[in-house]
């Protein structure tokens, strides 16, 4: 009885103290849990001139049921219409004295409300019948004639038969005009097909109500009406009968309101816009600081032939510019614009292979354990990118346990249809989770609504970028899944990674990549197109340093020419977007269209469109993201031409 959603409550001796089960805690609202051995009269002082004599009988012994009974108690701090169904019934002492009262009850309110609002509805519907069937016969009254609303009777061949003068007012149209103008002419062309589909209802004989249809004025202005009609019942009639209602204002008001939020989201996107450019400016002016400060000092300690101070200046400026790649990478990342290398991946082999480096990086203080099936999914992600993912978020767990904890990396597969993959803002399929659970301080609900903002931390000022998270759902999004974060202060935080199951066949490669070992020196013809010259610059110097044979060109129509012109080209190296009405990935294709063996690296610092067509990289195609360095440039154009 205490579980059961039945309400029940016990009013117990002299003094009459309640006691309830599971059930009945929620009709008592916020009278719950105060209510739990209170005095009746106490608990429900603002019902008991309506009950209190029912209780009083039962008491004396006598029974009450109620179908329905109207109590105005106190909801939400104002007095509330509520119905009840109820039955109390004496609870007997051995000796037969009464010693309590039992009753078992059920809210009625909605119900009662439902039924009541049914009624109100057909006496509306009624209402409207007779009226128009009172206009039909000519029979029309006061209402009739001085209404704003516009009466009329139709035929379905499209003219108006009869009409009230609220249809000349309103219109600005002759009463005689109206009557003698097809219906389809004063309906503004774009309410044609609701019209006709309206039509078509009440010719099967269903009422339609509540439709927009605009009619246009005698100068061509659209006045916004919402309409009622219902078809003439009389056998074999040809006629319907309507309302509209001018809804201009309503409109108008709906307008504002529009307006309003619009604004009010604009104003919520600057904030946004103002956090996250101040958070860049603020970061690239230290990085740009010491990149400068580091060349003007080593332009110094040149005129000034100290060569030998000249080392740190050059680490100082290549470690900021390096900070500054992260930054953008991440920037990148955040608003899903980073160029990924997607590769069918084993996620319990890679955590594995993880595990050791977050064992040491969270500490001996904190409890790691991995928990995978044997036949987990595989997913189509970069699997670099989803080890910084998970270092990102166990580091996060880490700074969430000062003094110990647990921390757990659980992978499972998932089936998600309806609700649940609605609730995970997710497509209906298969996924894979990657969750990272963490017995640390939690967060609250403020901080978790924007845990992946850019540049939003916790953490004290220089200790944390807050690009961490957003780096994550971004990369997350770019790649088909979706981020779920779920977290209790004191209890922990689960932040849940679900990716896209593969469902293709391939063999893993876990082999770890490294750089080349050897120079690489080539021969070839090389042709670099970028439009901006210092990369330009750079890629050539590179590439004929190393021995090979370049040309270069500043757009997409400038290179594919050249390709034209030197057949010989065995390499193109071109940056994705391009001025002159061609991208790289156009000038590509065309190039391989005529050269099939052709191979192409793309450099790209931002992925406008995806450079693989199919989500993986095509044979003889390989992409380098800027900035890069002239050693991941070299191993790129190595692996392409088989050094």
């Amino acid at each position: 009885m205490l579980s059961s959603k039945q309400p029940m409550f016990l009013a117990w001796g002299e003094e009459r103290r309640m006691f309830y089960n599971d059930g009945y805690a929620e009709m008592l609202q916020s009278r719950h849990p105060a209510a739990m051995g209170e005095r009746l009269d106490v608990v429900w002082s603002d019902i008991m001139d309506d009950v209190g004599p029912l209780i009083e009988d039962c008491y004396r012994g006598k029974p009450t049921y109620m179908d329905d009974i109207v109590l105005y108690m106190t909801r939400q701090g104002e007095p509330t219409e509520t119905h009840f169904a109820f039955a109390y019934t004496p609870v007997l002492a051995v000796d037969g004295s009464v010693i309590g009262v039992f009753c078992t009850t059920t809210e009625t309110t909605e119900r009662v409300k439902a039924e009541r609002a049914r009624a109100h509805a057909e006496q509306e519907r009624v209402l409207l019948d007779r009226k128009l069937l009172a206009a039909a016969e000519g029979e029309r009254d006061r209402l009739f004639e001085m209404s704003r609303d516009l009466f009329g009777v139709a035929t379905f061949d499209g003219m108006l038969k009869t009409i009230n003068p609220a249809w000349s007012r309103q219109l600005e149209r002759s009463h005689e005009a109206l009557l003698a103008t097809p219906f389809a002419e004063i309906i503004h062309p774009d309410d044609l097909p609701t019209t006709g589909d309206t039509v078509a209802a009440l010719q099967s004989g269903k009422p339609v109500h509540q439709f927009l249809v605009r009619l246009l004025k005698a100068d061509g202005t659209a006045v916004p009406f919402a309409w009622s009609a219902v078809p003439d019942p009389t056998p074999g009639s040809n006629s319907f009968y309507t309302v509209g209602r001018d809804i201009s204002e309503q409109v108008a008001a709906e307008a504002d309101l529009k307006i309003a939020q619009d604004a009010l989201r604009q104003a919520q996107k600057m904030e946004s816009i103002g956090q996250l450019t101040g958070g860049i400016a603020h970061d690239f002016n230290n990085l740009l600081g010491g990149i400068s400060g580091s060349l003007e000092m080593l332009q110094k300690r040149l005129s000034q032939g100290r060569y030998t101070e000249v080392d740190k200046y050059i680490d100082g400026a290549q470690g900021a510019a390096k900070r500054a790649a992260a930054l953008t990478h991440r920037l990148l990342a955040f608003s899903r614009r980073q160029t990924l290398d997607p590769k069918p991946t084993d996620v319990k082999i890679l955590v594995d292979g993880l595990s050791d480096l977050v064992a040491r990086t969270v500490g001996p203080q904190i409890e790691m354990k991995v928990i995978a099936p044997d036949d987990l999914w595989l997913t189509l992600v970069d699997p670099n990118q989803l080890e910084n993912a998970l270092l990102n978020l166990c580091i996060n767990a880490r700074d969430a346990m000062p003094d110990g904890g647990k921390l757990s990396i659980e992978l499972s597969n998932h089936t998600f249809r309806g609700r649940a993959a609605t609730e995970r803002s997710l497509s209906p399929g298969n996924y894979l989770s990657v969750c990272v659970i963490d017995t640390g301080s939690g967060m609250t609900d403020e901080v978790r609504a924007r845990a992946v903002d850019p540049f939003f931390t916790t953490k004290p000022l220089g200790q944390g970028t807050g690009l961490g998270l957003s780096m994550i759902y971004g990369f997350v999004s770019q790649s088909g899944g979706q981020i779920r974060i779920d977290s209790e202060v004191g209890k922990g935080t689960t932040i849940c990674l679900y990716l896209p199951r593969f469902e293709g066949e391939c063999e893993i490669d876990d082999a770890v990549e490294t750089g080349p070992s050897v120079a690489i020196k080539g021969k070839e013809t090389v042709l670099v197109i970028d439009d901006e010259p210092s990369i330009r610059m750079l890629a050539v110097d590179v590439l004929e340093e190393l021995g090979y044979r370049t040309l270069e060109a500043g757009d997409g129509p400038s290179g594919l020419t050249i390709l034209q012109q030197f057949p010989e080209v065995e390499l193109l190296v071109t940056d994705v977007g391009l001025p002159g009405g061609m991208n790289g990935r156009q000038v590509a294709d065309a190039a391989r269209a005529v050269k099939p063996s052709l191979k192409v690296l793309f450099i790209t610092g931002y992925a406008e469109t995806s450079v693989w067509k199919e989500g993986s990289p095509e044979k003889g195609m390989q992409v380098l993201t800027k900035p890069f360095s002239v050693d991941s440039l070299t191993q790129k154009v190595g692996e392409l031409l088989d050094r």
